[in-house]
């Protein structure tokens, strides 16, 4: 083999192994936004540290509700980097995450439930940290409890906040209030 054909093979490798990449990305983005249904609500934003040329660092905050159970809402708020890299969205965010879930119609109960199932979870970088939103029974007290924090691969955050639910009656009409002992499984 020539060396102008050396190279020209060497190049063809070289463009292969880019477009692969590409491909690759774009999949990667594909696959993130086909899981849009999951996201949960936004509320609204609000910018913290002003940014000149791109977006500007901000606090998010988003409603979700609690898939097992109906009459269940939480409500994060999270920080947002801008910047470069907030907006090519490799930023890894930091851990502070504020919390707070209510009753917001009659409590019904979908399914059995586990102590420290998972209610949402939403990936905080591109590769390593996610930040998840898990819920438990007080059964002494007959009150839901949830708790956010995020991990990473290897480690976690201690940092997290907790929010409860006591489950009650709603309105005159609800005689029926459930035990969320009732619905545990082992």
């Amino acid at each position: 083999m020539t060396f102008r054909a050396q190279i020209h093979d060497e190049r063809r490798r070289t463009a292969q192994t880019f477009l692969a990449f590409i491909v690759l990305a774009m999949a990667m983005l594909a696959g993130t936004y086909a899981h849009a249904a999951d996201e949960p609500d936004l509320i609204f934003r609000r910018s913290t540290v002003f940014k000149l040329l791109t977006p500007n660092d901000k606090l998010a905050t988003y409603g979700v509700d609690d898939p097992g159970i109906e009459g269940v809402a939480c409500h994060f708020t999270v920080p947002e980097k801008g910047g470069i890299k907030g907006w090519l969205g490799v930023a890894e965010e930091v851990s502070d995450i504020s919390l707070s879930c209510r009753q917001t119609g009659p409590i019904r109960f979908k399914e059995k439930l586990k102590q420290g199932d998972d209610i949402f979870r939403q990936r905080r970088s591109l590769f390593f940290k996610k930040m998840q939103i898990v819920r438990g029974c007080d059964v002494k007290r007959n009150v839901l409890v949830y708790m956010v924090y995020s991990d990473r691969v290897i480690e976690g955050s201690p940092q997290n906040s907790t929010s409860s639910v006591p489950i009650m009656p709603w309105g005159a009409s609800d005689t029926a209030m459930q035990k969320c002992a009732d619905f545990m499984s082992d």
